[in-house]
């Protein structure tokens, strides 16, 4: 696919972020990924459009059918550029830490 996503754009959207928790348990076609929404099979093909554009699934023919399966290595790359903010909130959780215990003993 030619046309390129912002990852973090793509899983802003609730369906799209609820359709990657269902391939977190495995492989799934359109079809059968259609009947957890509300939508039509289209709408859910644009979903899985946007998120193969952007690599977050992969596709895999079997016969006639696609069945859409995570990427593991595109998921572990999120996870990876997460980390770092869950880094740097948790330092400032613990600079925080710090300043209330330095209040509370001045008070004492």
């Amino acid at each position: 696919m030619e046309t390129r996503r912002d990852v973090f754009q793509a899983i802003a959207d609730p369906t799209r972020r609820a359709i990657i928790l269902l391939l977190a348990v495995g492989a799934m076609t359109p079809n059968a990924l259609a009947e957890h929404f509300n939508t039509s099979r289209q709408a859910v093909s644009k979903h899985l459009q946007v998120l193969t554009e952007c690599e977050i699934l992969k596709q895999e023919q079997q016969g006639r059918e696609i069945h859409y399966h995570l990427n593991a290595d595109k998921m572990k790359d999120i996870e990876k550029w997460l980390e770092q903010f869950r880094q740097l909130l948790a330092k400032r959780f613990d600079q925080l830490d710090y300043v209330l215990k330095q209040l509370k003993a001045n008070k004492k």
